[in-house]
């Protein structure tokens, strides 16, 4: 059922199979198993919103292949460093572009692919695709904190129990990373436009404090930060990948 408002909210029903097909492509009890600024530990942020660091001509570790894929009109930037192509430990940053110039405003710990990255991900390789990707949509298992992105509150999103305890709350917030997948759409959403095996249903979701199985992990408090930050008017991407990578 659709409601109407400022904002897009749905409520979605999900077929079970399509359900654990997303769901088991972003996480999963099996997938749990110094960049750009430091982060606190335990996936706490660093810094104020005020502490900013001006005057950045460029996303710092991007090298020109990347760098020339994010959109001119973008001026939101969630930059992830992953420690190493084999790791799944990360830094999560936003930049926000203020005039010609970015500012790094924010920054949590966080994780990625339990087995690191790639640049050719396919379906249950468990590692995250590097690259530039669109930031469109939202949702989760609790009430919209205020999101700017339309945001989809349902059940459906809810880590079967039968995954460890520590992934059951995975899914309360989502943001979804527009890789092959239709925006536009909840973050939920099985279709899959290139296909089932170049892998989908890659988000930025709460961190159960390990990898995941494609996804990017940060805490609750960087999940509600981001949720009320990301601004369609701004047309938010996220840049991520191995700091080898991002920086080619």
């Amino acid at each position: 059922m659709r409601t109407v408002g400022a904002k897009r909210t749905k409520l979605m029903a999900v077929a079970c199979g399509a359900l654990l097909v997303s769901l088991t492509a972003c996480g999963g009890s099996d997938g749990g198993g110094a960049a750009a600024g430091t982060a606190t530990r335990g996936g706490g942020a660093t810094g104020q919103a005020k502490a900013r660091t001006a005057d950045l001509e460029r996303i710092p570790g991007v090298g020109d292949r990347l760098q020339d894929r994010i959109p001119e009109n973008s001026r939101q930037v969630v930059a992830v460093y992953g420690e190493g192509r084999d790791s799944a430990d990360s830094t999560i940053v936003l930049y926000t572009k203020h005039g010609s110039t970015w500012d790094r405003t924010k920054s949590w710990r966080g994780h990625n692919g339990k087995k690191g990255w790639t640049t050719d991900h396919s379906e249950g390789d468990r590692r995250s695709p590097v690259g530039v990707f669109t930031l469109s949509d939202a949702g989760g298992v609790l009430a919209d904190p205020g999101a700017k992105l339309p945001y989809t509150r349902s059940a459906s999103f809810q880590a079967p129990h039968y995954w460890a305890k520590s992934h059951w709350h995975d899914f309360d917030y989502v943001i979804a990373i527009d890789y092959n997948r239709v925006k536009g759409t909840s973050p939920n959403d099985p279709a899959r436009p290139e296909g089932q095996s170049k892998g989908g249903s890659i988000w930025l979701h709460m961190d159960h404090g390990s990898g995941t199985s494609a996804c990017v992990s940060l805490s609750k408090s960087g999940m509600e930060y981001l949720l009320r930050t990301l601004d369609p008017d701004q047309h938010p991407v996220v840049v991520m990948g191995d700091k080898a990578d991002l920086r080619a």
